[in-house]
Parts: structure tokens; sequence; C-alpha cells
């Protein structure tokens, strides 16, 4: 069935059910002249008279009466699937895709989750770690979450995390054995926990920035990883230093598994961003998940860093 012919038949149920055609015309938006035409056509395609009309009265033929028959139980369908995507669109509801690089997902959305899902009850979240760029669309997400250079010119992007600051971080354990160092290059000193790079494999030199300086270090120790909550763990089992952010040490700085060094040393990357397909009609799932995790809109001081934990 084409699309001129479910019309038609739209319009017939209305013409029916009002038995006037200027009744029918106007919740249809059209003009009378216009419904009466369409039910002309209607009629010479089906090879049926469906309505009997004059200029005074509409009633429905005997035809036209078994057609509403079959008809209405499936318009009825139709306006319940329209009623329910209305209601879908003025409540979050249903199953919501995200895909975040592995920082984003533990800073951004680990720390809201529970309140989300509370919040919303009717929501099912799905969330997707990976840190290669992937085609949101053709693989299903409604939106990702990664730094700001990882995000398609065509997609909208909005802010949900502010500049990250780095936290250097060891166990107290660790350091009731060595002295805590004061400066970078006193980490030659120390067991350092390593860092794959999870694209290009390389091993992660530290970066450092004071009084607008930077330099990277390469550092030593007995155990390399290639992800951030492993190296966080390595610290608070006193295996080393600990090169990580804020928002990923906090917990543990908190509960004092954790103690924070060379912090004046301690550069500041870019937040990251969520991003999304179209300028309109965000699923108000979508925009309900964006309102909880949006930070304050402040502009990122200048002199940040690349975040070097999502370069390949």
């Amino acid at each position: 069935m084409d699309r001129g012919n479910l019309a038609d038949l739209t319009a017939f149920v209305a013409v029916a059910d009002r038995l006037s055609f200027r009744a029918a015309a106007s919740q249809l938006g059209v003009t009378p002249s216009a419904l009466s035409h369409s039910m002309r056509q209607l009629e010479d395609r089906l090879g049926v008279r469906l309505l009997n009309r004059t200029t005074r009265s509409v009633s429905v033929t005997d035809a036209g009466l078994r057609l509403l028959e079959q008809l209405r139980p499936a318009i009825n369908q139709i306006d319940g699937a329209l009623e329910d995507l209305n209601q879908k669109r003025l409540r979050p509801m249903g199953r919501l895709r995200i895909y975040a690089v592995h920082v984003a997902a533990a800073a951004v959305i680990a720390p809201i989750w529970r309140r989300f899902l509370s919040t919303y009850p009717e929501v099912h979240l799905e969330l997707a770690v990976g840190e290669a760029p992937i085609d949101l669309v053709a693989k299903g997400f409604d939106a990702g979450i990664g730094p700001r250079d990882r995000v398609p010119a065509d997609l909208i992007a909005v802010r949900v995390m502010e500049p990250m600051k780095v936290a250097v971080v060891g166990a107290p354990t660790y350091f009731a054995r060595r002295r805590p160092p004061r400066t970078p290059d006193d980490l030659a000193q120390h067991s350092c926990i390593q860092y794959r790079m999870a694209g290009s494999g390389a091993i992660f030199a530290w970066p450092f920035e004071r009084n607008r300086r930077s330099r990277r270090i390469s550092v030593d120790g007995r155990v390399m990883v290639n992800d951030a909550d492993l190296a966080v763990r390595a610290a608070v089992d006193g295996l080393g230093i600990a090169y990580t952010i804020e928002a990923l040490a906090e917990p543990f700085l908190h509960s004092g598994q954790l103690v924070r060094v060379l912090e004046d040393w301690s550069p500041t990357f870019e937040g990251m961003f969520l991003y999304y397909t179209g300028h309109r009609q965000v699923p108000a799932t979508l925009r309900a998940l964006i309102d909880m995790i949006r930070t304050a809109r402040s502009k990122p001081a200048k002199g940040l860093l690349k975040n070097p934990f999502t370069m390949s």
C-alpha cells in the first residue's frame, strides 16, 4: 500500500465517524472540496461506493460499513503506536546505548548511573567501552563520549566533563619505604607503574608542566598495564607510583589508600564531550542523561595539554 492510499483510508474513517465532510476536513486540516476529491479517487480505485452524499447529508454505504469494520482496528493500532511514540518523546524510557572511552566511562557515567537509573526506572542503559573511533550510527549507538578530537565534524558535541587534573599517586605503605619524589627527575629512583598505549603499543611517557614549561619523563618499574583502572589498583597495592587523573584516583585519595605527590608539577588535560547525531529532536532519554552529567560550562583554561590517555 502506498502512502496516498493510507491517507485516503484515514480520511474515509474521519468522514464516516463524523458524517460530515466539513467536520472531517477541519480535523484533517484540508478543505472540504479536497477531501471530497480524495473520497472519489478512493472509490474509483476500489471500484465501490463507500459514501452516499448530498449537499445536505452524508451516510456510509453497506460496503463502506464493512470496510470501516475492517479498518477501525488497524487505525486504532496506528493511533496507539503514535501515542506510544509521543510518550517516549516526552519522557525518558527505553534503551540508551552509549559508547565511551575508558576514562569517560569511569569518570562521567559511573558516578551518575545509579542516580540516573533510579530517577528514570523505564530506562535501560547499555555502556560499551572502547578506545577506537567508531561509526556511532552504523553500530547502533545513541551517543559517544570522548575527547574533542574524536568528535566527527557532522555530530553535535556537548561538554560533560571539565578539564581533568593529573594525579600522581602512591600508597602510604610504598612511601613508608621510600622518600616521596619532589621533582619529576626523582622518579628515576622509584618504581613506577608503566602504561602501554592500547592503540600504538607505545610505552607512555609521563607529561609534567610547571611555570608554563612542559616535559615528558620516561619512567621504569616492575609492573606495566594497558588499563587505567589497573594502574590505580597497582598503586593501591603498593607496587609503585601511578600517573592518572583525579577522577579515577579520588575515591582512594579520600579513603587514605593513596597519597598524592608532585601536585605542583601535574598538568591539566581537556575534558570530555558527549556527541550525537542531529541538531533537533534529541530523544528525551539522551536529553535526561546530558542534563544529569553536564558540568558547568566554563571555558577551559589556556595551555591545556592534549589528553595523552586517549592518544593511539
